[in-house]
């Protein structure tokens, strides 16, 4: 499997998100979640495609690959659980969206799951 970028990773985290609010996700429904251009989500589920993390249908509805909806799974996670870290700590709540955001593609996975088992 490819390699992926944070760009990728922040596309693979709005689908899922996409994806829990409705039945269907389409490009432009990302377009207009992440307020990036068409063009933009364009390349970027090109890419996403060909790495085989999702599949786009002849009607433009996209659905993730098994590995695709693991890592999106995965991603998503992280971004929730440092964001009630933050929170919990005294961070407002904002500040821990933006940073979880930030760290959730840095972060080891050793390093994340001993915060996870420290906060439950």
């Amino acid at each position: 499997m490819a390699q992926i970028r944070e760009s990728g990773e922040m596309y693979l985290e709005t689908i899922l998100i996409l994806s829990k609010k409705k039945n269907i996700v389409r490009a432009i429904d990302i377009v207009e979640e992440m307020e990036v251009s068409k063009p933009s989500v364009s390349r970027a589920l090109a890419k996403l495609k060909k790495d085989q993390f999702i599949i786009v249908d002849n009607d433009g509805y996209i659905a993730f690959t098994e590995s695709g909806r693991s890592l999106a799974q995965k991603i998503y996670e992280r971004h929730t659980v440092l964001t009630k870290l933050l929170e919990d700590i005294g961070v407002d709540s904002e500040t821990a969206r933006t940073d979880a955001c930030r760290i959730e593609h840095y972060i080891s996975d050793k390093s994340f799951e001993a915060i996870k088992k420290r906060i439950s």
